[in-house]
């Protein structure tokens, strides 16, 4: 068969794609380069095109060769043969073409800087690694480029305007350019040496120096250099650029200070930002004393002042990277002797905790959240992650090690290491991490010179496979390079993610426990000071804790020594780590011989963190978890039908009265009731602070329990007086209050009044005698001491109160009513509701009270009257000495009682008209106010946000203190932990505080509107 003619002219694009090349007609671009022939390479070009077919972008590669090729015209041989010979150069030029868009444009536009990149350069062009240009090398060049005399003592360049911006361009752009070519060249030449990207950031943070030292010069020129003559001028390099760690493209962070007229030195300082920004990268200010509003320059002595008097902990972790780099080096060198002690001491600061976690808060609020999981910088696992614990720890224990006080992150890991402070382990993970990772973002910011820090996302396989190749990456059998570099990326951010747990609570373990093998122990004044640095308010009862849990050689033991680092870092984030840890240790030692206790925190890494959370935040919490530590299953459930929140109250009830009929005894079916509630409130409550269920579920299942506990113990104290003959009566349990409104709280009581009926053939002395009986005794079983929440059952509503009996007859009840009632107790009977016991005896009830509740023709004035009487006692008299109106959810401003007595005014005036009306439950009468046009849209959802926000505030001030309260604090860590389950800020528990005065402001004023009009 004869061979079309075609196929021949396709071999050579085919064969050129077998490097690398995907452009169709790669082959005859070669081979017009003279650098290809037929089916391969030209033996005398052979070198050069694998070394180009190994460029990041081998088609970007071609491309940039062919343009410079044009550009250079006639000297093109003169490249073309050093290609060919010059193995350094090959590697240097197609790294750069072919991984830099910015750069090799800059050779093309420039084509004799390809000079630059030969193997034998001039001196002062030397990029070998172990003839690296010293910084004062590379400030003499930029200083030479403007024709400043760099051994003056203060240079006046002799260029000034855009002549002198376009040379320290020129000059910036040729030793980037050198730098990117070393950092490059092992990519397309594998022998050359590799330059670890500690080596190029130094480097390029040299470069920026010098950059600052030129335009400072131009900047003298340019104002004049007899009028700065006067002006000392110290420029200090902060973040990257004074911690030697640049990016090829960054912000230059600077601080000024001055000494002599301090408009001169204004201007001076402005210039010199102006003419690097415009030659180079942006010079930033920011981080200067009050920032964007502060003076651009300040004298010494105004800079220990404020230092002295003003600064956060932020500006004295900002200062760890302080540095002098340009300008008066010896006014620089002052300026870091004199704030040094001021660093070292800033983690003994009252504020060191807080301003820690808000910095911690505000990286994370600096981060996109369409690219959150892109970004290499800021993002969970990214470079920040590392610089923070490594800052931290240098505030921390740099106090008394000077082996610390360096300004470079990846040294300072170093002595960390070397120093004991971390694993030597751990120190060189991260630190090959923290490498991986600034790679990464070199070369993405390399592509096109711009600002980034942004990993390609999943669907830009040409950028994946760009970066997978510029970082030298390869297929590895199972996947390709773009797989490997996913990989890679994937597992070094896992790794950094756990930092705390590397860097903070592994080596508190590893000391207290004594682990063998370690090489790493701390003292204990140091273990101390890390504790009390990450938020621990008594770091040696926290390691006293920590060693019980990890003393031995057990099995339990081996797994809490890998767990406790992770979970240290969760409580350490928590309002109340203390408590939270003893918590955790006494489940732990509750649940000593139970198997599938650690396994469920190892292997659900979402229980572990749901329970650290509760645990720290919730005193009630930690104190009712060792008592019910089957609740744990619970929290690694996740969605809507998890059983932490998909319980049926009903069901709950319905299985807790058939746990305790199985006993006859009233106290020790009381001790199953209390039993079987506590996991109910315990389950309730951890859902409740997760933030996995509202306001109105929490209420009814508490309301749920509270009744089906009443409902449990009436039932046994019947059973234990049952005979050969039928009880002489029935009974009746009515919930008052919050418990007939379905509204109960964690520390309700359960507010009942008993009613009684009697038997055929019984006299009411012998149903009274008997029902009487049997509700002291269910009050009495319940009522028993328990370390449980208390279960206090309050009858004082019932008529004529504690001096009335405790059980009537429901014609006794009416009988009373009829004679007797007053205002506030037809009030208090809106929210009567049958709870337990006979339940037509309570329908019987509902019945008979109905005309007082809910009166015909409405409340009479005078009793409307009374009852703003009563609400203005209540006001000026039951508020507790010393209590803040404003923040207490019951009495206060808008709260509980607010809303409630104008919600059952309207009730009393106006359900007898209208049935909608008729309705125990708070929300469900200001919903059916609303529909009858009684109450406007907008006053009906002012009452039900104040009404709502009082509640949970309420109950969860209760779980954070661990008892019940009403009132919410104004600071500290109560305040923090409250703020955190209500969903604000925890750096800003204030904004709590705010958002439930600003609710309830506006329910009291609906109040005063409504109450007084009804």
């Amino acid at each position: 068969m004869t061979t079309p003619p075609v196929a021949r002219d396709r071999r050579p694009a085919r064969a050129p794609a077998r490097l690398g090349f995907t452009e169709p007609d790669a082959g005859q671009r070669l081979a017009d380069l003279g650098w290809w022939d037929g089916d391969d390479a030209v033996p005398a070009a052979a070198l050069v095109v694998w070394a180009l077919a190994r460029a990041a972008d081998p088609d970007l590669a071609l491309t940039a060769v062919e343009r410079l090729r044009e550009s250079l015209g006639d000297a093109w041989s003169e490249l073309e043969e050093a290609l060919r010979v010059d193995q350094g150069l090959r590697g240097r030029l197609f790294g750069v073409l072919g991984g830099s868009t910015a750069l090799g444009d800059h050779l093309i536009n420039q084509p004799e800087r390809w000079r630059l990149l030969r193997t034998v350069l001039a001196p002062g062009r030397v990029h070998d690694t172990s003839r690296m240009p010293s910084a004062e090398d590379r400030c003499r060049t930029h200083l030479d480029a403007v024709g400043a005399d760099a051994d003056a003592e203060a240079p006046v360049a002799n260029v000034t305007g855009p002549a002198a911006v376009e040379l320290l361009r020129l000059a910036w752009r040729d030793d980037v350019l050198l730098l990117a070519a070393a950092d490059l060249q092992s990519v397309c030449e594998p022998e050359l040496p590799f330059w670890p990207v500690d080596a190029i950031s130094g480097q390029l943070a040299d470069v920026a120096a010098a950059g600052l030292e030129a335009s400072l010069a131009v900047a003298r020129a340019e104002l004049g250099a007899e009028r700065v003559a006067g002006v000392r001028l110290g420029v200090i390099g902060m973040g990257k650029c004074g911690g030697r760690e640049l990016n090829y493209v960054s912000d230059i962070d600077v601080i000024f200070l001055h000494d002599g007229p301090a408009d001169v030195a204004t201007r001076l300082a402005s210039t010199m930002m102006r003419v690097a920004t415009e030659a180079f990268l942006e010079v930033d200010a920011n981080l200067r004393p009050e920032g964007r509003q502060g003076q651009l320059t300040r004298t010494l002595d105004g800079h220990v002042s404020y230092y002295q008097r003003w600064a956060r902990t932020w500006e004295f972790q900002a200062l760890l990277k302080a540095r002098p780099v340009a300008g008066d080096r010896e006014l620089g060198r002052e300026y870091c002797e004199a704030l040094a002690p001021m660093v070292w001491s800033a983690a003994e600061r009252d504020d060191f905790v807080a301003d820690v976690r808000a910095m911690r808060k505000r990286v994370e609020d600096h981060i996109r959240h369409d690219v959150a999981d892109r970004e290499l910088k800021l993002g969970r696992g990214g470079l920040r992650d590392v610089e923070f614990a490594v800052q931290l720890l240098q505030l921390v224990h740099g106090r008394g090690d000077e082996s610390l006080r360096g300004q470079n992150t990846l040294e300072t890991l170093a002595a960390l290491g070397e120093g004991g402070y971390i694993g030597r382990d751990d120190a060189a993970n991260l630190a090959a991490s923290y490498r991986f990772l600034r790679m990464l973002e070199h070369r993405v910011q390399l592509q096109k010179l711009r600002r980034t820090h942004l990993f390609p996302s999943d669907d830009d396989t040409a950028g994946l496979r760009w970066l997978a190749r510029a970082a030298k990456l390869r297929a590895d059998g199972r996947r390709d390079a773009v797989g490997v570099l996913q990989a890679e990326r994937s597992r070094t951010t896992v790794r950094v993610r756990r930092l705390h747990e590397k860097l903070f609570y592994r080596p508190l373990l590893e000391s207290v426990a004594k682990v063998a093998g370690s090489d790493l122990v701390l003292t204990e004044e140091s273990a101390t000071k890390r504790l009390a640095a990450l938020g621990w308010s008594s770091p040696s009862g926290a390691l006293k804790h920590v060693a019980a849990l990890t003393a031995g050689t057990s099995r339990a033991a081996r797994i809490q020594r890998a767990l406790l680092p992770v979970l240290l870092d969760q409580l350490g984030h928590t309002a109340d780590p203390d408590h939270g840890l003893l918590a955790y240790r006494k489940v732990s030692e509750a649940l000593a011989d139970t198997p599938w206790f650690l396994a469920l925190l190892r292997d659900e890494g979402l229980a572990a963190d749901r329970l650290m959370y509760v645990l720290g935040t919730s005193r009630w919490v930690a104190e009712m978890m060792p008592r019910s530590p089957e609740v744990l299953r619970l929290l690694g459930g996740d969605g809507p039908t998890a059983e932490l929140v998909a319980r049926d109250p009903a069901e709950v009830a319905s299985s807790l009265r058939a746990a305790v009929a199985r006993h006859t005894d009233p106290r020790s079916a009381g001790n199953v009731a209390r039993s079987l509630r506590r996991v109910e409130l315990l389950r309730v409550a951890c859902a409740d602070l997760l933030g996995l269920t509202d306001v109105a579920s929490v209420c009814t299942a508490l309301t749920s329990v509270w009744a089906a506990v009443l409902q449990a113990a009436l039932d046994a104290a019947i059973r234990e007086r049952a005979g050969d003959t039928p009880a002489p009566a029935t009974i009746a349990i009515i919930g008052m209050g919050r418990l007939g409104g379905g509204e109960l709280g964690y520390g309700s009581d359960a507010d009942v009044v008993a009613v009684c009926e009697p038997t055929e053939g019984a006299s009411d002395q012998e149903a009274t005698s008997y029902a009487r009986s049997v509700v002291e005794s269910a009050i009495a079983a319940l009522g028993a001491p328990s370390p449980d929440p208390a279960l206090e059952v309050d009858t004082k509503l019932r008529p004529e109160g504690r001096s009335g009996p405790l059980v009537r007859t429901l014609s006794s009840y009416a009988d009373y009513l009829r004679r007797w009632a007053q205002t506030w107790e037809c009030q208090a009977l809106l929210r009567a509701r049958p709870v337990a016991g006979d339940e037509e005896l309570g329908r019987r009830f509902t019945e008979m009270i109905a005309p007082y509740r809910y009166p015909e023709g409405g409340l009479p004035d005078e009793q409307a009257t009374e009852i703003r009487r009563m609400k203005a006692r209540v006001d000026a008299e039951r508020l507790p000495r010393g209590a803040d109106r404003a923040l207490h959810t019951k009495l206060g401003t808008g709260g509980l009682a607010d809303v409630e007595w104008t919600v059952q005014l309207l009730q009393l005036q106006h359900a007898g008209a209208v049935p909608e009306l008729r309705t125990p439950s708070t929300l469900d009468a200001l919903h059916a106010l609303q529909a009858a046009d009684l109450l406007s849209a907008s006053d009906a959802a002012e009452l039900a946000a104040g009404w709502t926000t009082a509640t949970r505030a309420r109950g969860v001030a209760t779980l954070v203190r661990g008892k019940p309260t009403d009132q919410l604090p104004r600071s500290g860590r109560e305040l923090a932990g409250i703020a955190s389950a209500l969903g604000f800020p925890e750096d800003d528990p204030g904004e709590c505080v705010d958002e439930y005065r600003r609710i309830t402001r506006h329910a009291r004023a609906v109040v005063d509107r409504v109450f007084s009009a009804v």
